[in-house]
């Protein structure tokens, strides 16, 4: 085959541009920090890292739902400890009343603030978290009970929240009016009377009339009542347990899956600087051949 001045040329050409292109390579993974710029580069690489980068979107969203969760809970807890207070203060008041020792103004003074502490229940009852009702079940944008202690809507055990806290794994976050302020009955429709209000009632009612005798067979109903914040106040909190551990869980698995992400995706920078200099050592051998070539 005859070998013309053109081919000598095409060839020379071609190989530059090859050479350049290697040099473009090295040059954008230095500038990028990045292995590959197009999915082109490295197919295994690109399919990797978009799987990678999917379990890492999904984790930060798992984080954001647990925190959300959290927030929630931290709120339901802290109302719990309130209602408790309030009932353990009751309590008291009732033991106080029911000695037989109190002047008809000291039940007075009893009955007043057991009055305020009732206006306080039912404001915890309508407690919100970031504009929702907490015990509302499902109805979270209307409120548990009016300030009788009546329950404004109808309200079921069964409306459980639910949040995903990961894959194939959701936890129940809120507490039901019906559970909470009803002795634990599964269900409450608008309209009927709080059970745990009915205490404070029975005792303002008997207060009123001085029949003291009827103010301390209310312990019972108070006790009982003390007994199931108790239990609803400990279910919660071994939720909260458990969504604390599933937080630590979730920031072990960010911490890894951005570990693999970056051994994938990231590149070696000493090792692309040396791949760098060879290259540009063989573009200007290149292009030191090819003004020879041209010359002739």
């Amino acid at each position: 085959m005859r070998i013309t001045n053109n081919m000598l040329i095409d060839n020379m050409l071609s190989n530059l541009s090859r050479n350049l292109n290697r040099v473009s390579k090295y040059q954008n993974q230095l500038s990028t920090g990045k292995k590959i710029s197009l999915p082109s580069d490295d197919p295994i690489i690109a399919s990797r890292a978009l799987k990678l980068r999917t379990d890492v979107a999904e984790i930060q969203q798992f984080k954001r739902n647990v925190n959300d969760a959290l927030s929630w809970m931290e709120i339901t807890e802290t109302t719990l400890a309130q209602i408790g207070d309030v009932m353990q203060r009751v309590r008291e008041l009732t033991v106080d009343a029911s000695n037989g020792t109190k002047t008809p103004e000291d039940l007075d003074k009893i009955k007043a603030e057991i009055e305020q502490l009732k206006v306080q229940m039912t404001h915890l009852a309508n407690t919100t978290y970031s504009g929702r009702y907490i015990f509302s079940g499902f109805k979270t944008d209307k409120p548990l009970m009016d300030e009788n202690g009546n329950f404004l809507i109808d309200v079921s055990k069964g409306e459980q929240i639910f949040y995903e806290i990961g894959i194939g794994d959701d936890i129940d976050i809120n507490v039901t009016g019906c559970d909470l302020f009803n002795d634990g009955s599964p269900q409450v429709i608008a309209g009927e009377k709080s059970s745990l209000i009915s205490i404070f009632d029975g005792l303002i009612s008997s207060l009123e009339s001085g029949d003291v005798i009827a103010v301390g067979d209310q312990l019972g109903e108070i006790d009982k009542a003390i007994e199931n914040i108790l239990r609803v106040r400990s279910a919660v909190g071994a939720r909260m347990n458990r969504l604390e551990l599933t937080a630590n869980r979730l920031d072990d698995d960010n911490i890894n899956f951005t570990k693999l992400m970056s051994k994938n995706e990231d590149v070696d920078i000493a090792e692309a600087i040396m791949h760098l200099m060879n290259e540009m050592n063989v573009y200007n051998a290149s292009l030191s051949v090819g003004a020879k070539v041209i010359q002739p």
